[in-house]
């Protein structure tokens, strides 16, 4: 049986070229989320320290309860507001990595070694 090299060949280069933007996209992705990590745990690393010393210094048990509960609020929706945010990252991700496949498909043929003969 006889293939087409041209036509793999054509394949194969458009799927190589595919797959390495793919590649390129996932490395900017990852480190903007990483980068996004890092900087809210050490927001949120920082900001519980700062709650710590307060409760601590607090003079009553009563603010001492207040400060914790406005803190653990606090803490809450900025933990939404990051998981929102990460979401959003990850889904851009996602499309990042099919953004150079699109219309690969489309250019495939419906018989791919047309032309060819079935040996018998």
């Amino acid at each position: 049986m006889n293939i087409r090299l041209d036509t793999m060949q054509g394949f194969n280069k458009d799927g190589l070229d595919a797959t390495m933007k793919s590649f390129g996209a996932v490395s900017q992705s990852v480190q903007a989320i990483a980068a996004e990590a890092v900087d809210y745990s050490k927001k949120s690393f920082e900001q519980g320290t700062q709650v710590l010393e307060k409760i601590l210094g607090a003079k009553s048990l009563d603010t001492a309860l207040e400060l914790q509960s406005d803190y653990l609020k606090a803490s809450y929706e900025s933990f939404i507001a990051q998981s929102n945010r990460m979401s959003e990252l990850y889904a851009d991700l996602a499309k990042e990595i099919y953004k150079p496949f699109e219309g690969f498909v489309g250019k495939m043929p419906t018989v791919p070694f047309a032309g060819q003969q079935a040996s018998s």
